[in-house]
């Protein structure tokens, strides 16, 4: 289920109940709070998604840093049309299964905070 992407599908039920939107920045675990950076932080100043920029640029396959520095710059420039353009790269991404695993990982690595 999950190189198909559909272990997805039970969060349409939070769409519906309006706690996500399609396009966003995509959840993360709660334990991961306390490790961002206020940068980092600025990605919950929008309503998580069920795909986002991030997943369309790389998903799994790029670092964490990568995909934070995507979740803000969606923040930052959120419109109509990106949304549209993000939603189409979701559907080519998930039917050409790009980006489904990191690097020697099933899906990406836990986000133990920047290294100082």
């Amino acid at each position: 289920m999950r190189c198909t992407s559909l272990d997805e599908l039970p969060e349409l039920l939070n769409i519906l109940k309006g706690d996500m939107s399609f396009i966003g920045p995509r959840p993360l675990l709660v334990r991961y709070l306390p490790r961002y950076t206020p940068e980092q932080a600025r990605r919950h100043e929008t309503r998580p998604g069920l795909t986002g920029l991030a997943q369309v640029n790389g998903r799994n396959a790029i670092t964490w840093e990568e995909k934070f520095a995507l979740d803000v710059r969606y923040v930052d420039t959120v419109s109509f049309a990106l949304d549209l353009g993000i939603f189409f790269r979701t559907a080519r991404a998930v039917l050409g299964r790009e980006g489904i695993t990191g690097e020697g990982e099933a899906t990406m690595g836990e986000f133990m905070g920047v290294e100082n």
